[in-house]
């Protein structure tokens, strides 16, 4: 599933268009990598996100199409 998507589904920011904005711009980086909205993500990869002054840190647990709400956080395990 592409970054983009997978950020979308588990809800680590709002909506898709943002997630690729924010993926293009740099501030999105798998494995201490930068990466663009189109990278694959995998289980077990550590994913941090760029919000202004804030940076979240997650790893991923599983990948799921579509998820419900209160699902949604089971997709990721934040790290700090």
């Amino acid at each position: 599933m592409r970054i983009d998507k997978f950020l979308k589904v588990s809800r680590l920011v709002k909506r898709r268009p943002i997630a690729k904005e924010m993926a293009d711009q740099g501030r999105i980086k798998v494995n201490d990598h930068v990466v663009k909205s189109s990278y694959d993500v995998k289980i077990g990869d550590i994913i941090e996100v760029g919000y202004g002054s804030k940076e979240v840190k997650a790893k991923v647990c599983a990948i799921k199409e579509t998820t419900k709400k209160a699902e949604a956080s089971e997709l990721y395990e934040l790290i700090n």
